[in-house]
């Protein structure tokens, strides 16, 4: 039966993201739904390489969130403590839900991702650092996993005169838990592109220039190779945005920082808060994980409140990824493929056009919905 007959439950979204926009959308019609997140806008993140080297994508990639939901609401704040379903918003506002979902995501170094709350200084950084790419001869990228090496394949996809050296401790690209036809292509079409690859030794330290900055950088692995460059980027480190759990929810966090959650995606222990995307442990960090867990725990819910069917249960995915290099380059792995794809199918899938009109399409609220 109905558990909510009477009244719209409420459901509080902490984070816009990927899976927490996607979730807050997917219950406005049910449910009396408030999405907060510091940010005024959501940056689509997929393509925020591809605008690094070309500026005119900015627009595109940044969706107001006041254009997302219909009948819930945006608040633009941030959770800076919550306990069980008590919310502490840093405007000193305080929500108690019936339902809470935590989607507050990871940080992950520009221009992956940006901390910039307003649009117009988040656009400007981007312009500065492709300015900073503009002027370089040479760019040095430190970290080989997917991001260095997207980053690598736009800059030389926009800039084919550029030097740029990928520089990781590891022995080969592509940590995780690929198949090594996978990276071997990668590689090969990164050295048709040009791009150095030092692997294999760690770096005696980091350069003292900040990141996406113009400045000059000569530093060292320990097998003593000289590396310069012009303007470096920081390809790894993420972290979980979860700090601000408190109580048995700050318990339910790994050594890492990830929230534990069971098969629904509930945070382990509790009934009414749910944890999705980036900060729970249910999955690898991806967007098309987030999305597929914003999309379960949406129809738990749905089911719940309306009283039609039971929960459904989270299964992590196969091994899947897509790495563009540049809009007609790259490789993926796809589940229940035993090859590899090439760059015509992640052109298709991923390369041209970034994912960007699946993400605005569900922004569709009249601007004067609320």
């Amino acid at each position: 039966m109905a558990k909510h007959a009477g009244h719209r439950p409420t459901v509080v979204v902490l984070g816009g993201g990927y899976g927490g926009l996607k979730l807050a959308k997917g219950l406005d019609d049910v449910a009396d739904v408030t999405l907060v997140d510091p940010a005024e806008a959501f940056m689509h993140n997929v393509a925020a390489l591809r605008a690094l080297v070309e500026p005119e994508w900015l627009d595109r990639i940044f969706m107001p969130y006041d254009r997302l939901l219909t009948q819930g609401r945006f608040l633009r704040d941030r959770a800076v403590a919550v306990d069980g379903l008590k919310v502490t918003l840093a405007s000193g506002r305080e929500l108690e839900p019936d339902y809470l979902i935590l989607a507050t995501g990871s940080f992950y170094p520009f221009p992956a991702k940006t901390d910039a709350p307003d649009t117009g200084t988040a656009q400007a950084k981007f312009r500065d650092a492709h300015q900073s790419i503009v002027d370089a001869q040479r760019v040095l990228l430190v970290g080989a996993g997917p991001v260095g090496l997207e980053l690598a394949g736009e800059i030389k996809a926009s800039f084919p005169g550029k030097h740029v050296t990928i520089a990781d401790m590891a022995p080969d690209i592509l940590p995780g838990p690929y198949d090594q036809a996978l990276r071997d292509e990668l590689r090969r079409q990164l050295d048709e592109l040009g791009v150095e690859l030092k692997l294999g030794s760690a770096l005696r330290e980091l350069p003292s220039a900040p990141p996406a900055t113009a400045a000059p950088i000569a530093i060292a692995t320990e097998a003593g190779d000289k590396l310069t460059a012009d303007v470096w980027f920081r390809c790894f480190g993420v972290k979980p945005y979860t700090d601000y759990l408190r109580g048995s929810l700050a318990e339910a966090r790994d050594p890492q920082g990830y929230v534990q959650v069971d098969e629904h995606l509930r945070v382990r222990g509790q009934e009414r808060v749910y944890a999705i995307g980036d900060i729970a442990d249910a999955d690898r960090n991806m967007a098309a994980f987030a999305g597929a867990q914003a999309e379960l725990v949406a129809a738990n819910l749905r089911a719940l409140i309306t009283g039609e069917g039971g929960p459904a249960a989270y299964e992590p995915w196969p091994t899947l990824l897509v790495v563009p290099l540049g809009p007609e380059g790259g490789a993926g792995q796809f589940p229940g493929q035993d090859d590899i794809v090439g760059p015509n199918v992640v052109a298709d899938v991923k390369g041209r056009a970034m994912l960007v009109e699946a993400s605005a399409a569900l922004f569709d609220a009249p601007a004067d919905a609320r």
